[in-house]
């Protein structure tokens, strides 16, 4: 693994989410699909990440694909709603989204998943989050990054331009609307040198 480099920005300040309202930038990205963005929006982020690489039960999962079995390339852990989560931060940061996104949204998110990006060989490839209603109905999933930053990338479904978002210590991106439905995203493997890095993902409840 990689060794992890915190941000000079985030030294010093108190820990939790900052405000929403009036920071976050939306690129609409056609068909009914849009994205939030508000960099640096957890303080204390690297810490956060300290404490989650250490605490949390990771576990690596298994897919079959083709004719063989192959190892996920990332460490993976699920926090269904109810149950309780690894850092009070998390929590915090969940009451946050809600108060601002779930006027829009029309209900709250519920369960919390986490994926450890260990270095740049680990990766995921081009998807959308259509497991459950995610597949026919609009939704959105708020991922906050921790760690290192990694390319977070966007393309319409099917193929298509891509957009790049360089996402890590604290940053939120939202995805809304239509774009699990007619947008993917991925994390792709990077040859260069990349720190771990934790993706902490908010989604309502029955999207995966």
């Amino acid at each position: 693994m990689s060794a992890f480099q915190g941000s000079l920005l985030d030294l010093g300040e108190r820990s939790g989410p900052g405000p929403l309202a009036g920071t976050v930038r939306r690129t609409p990205l056609g068909r009914g699909a849009w994205v939030d963005v508000r960099p640096g929006w957890i303080s204390g982020a690297d810490a956060l990440f300290e404490r989650l690489a250490r605490v949390v039960p990771w576990h690596a999962e298994q897919r079959r694909m083709y004719d063989r079995t192959v190892a996920v390339p990332r460490l993976l852990k699920f926090y269904d709603e109810g149950e309780a989560l690894p850092d009070p931060l998390l929590g915090e940061a969940g009451r946050a989204l809600n108060a601002h996104y779930a006027p829009e949204l029309g209900e709250p998110f519920r369960t919390v998943g986490l994926c450890f990006y260990r270095d740049g060989r680990d990766s995921v490839a081009w998807h959308g989050d259509r497991i459950g209603r995610g597949s026919t109905e609009d939704t959105m999933v708020a991922i906050v990054s921790v760690g290192a930053p990694r390319a977070l990338l966007l393309r319409p479904r099917g193929g298509g331009p891509t957009i790049r978002h360089e996402l890590g210590h604290g940053d939120l991106l939202v995805m809304g609307g239509s774009c699990q439905r007619t947008w993917e995203h991925a994390v792709p493997k990077t040859a260069r040198a990349a720190g771990p890095r934790i993706s902490i993902q908010f989604r309502p409840r029955g999207v995966r």
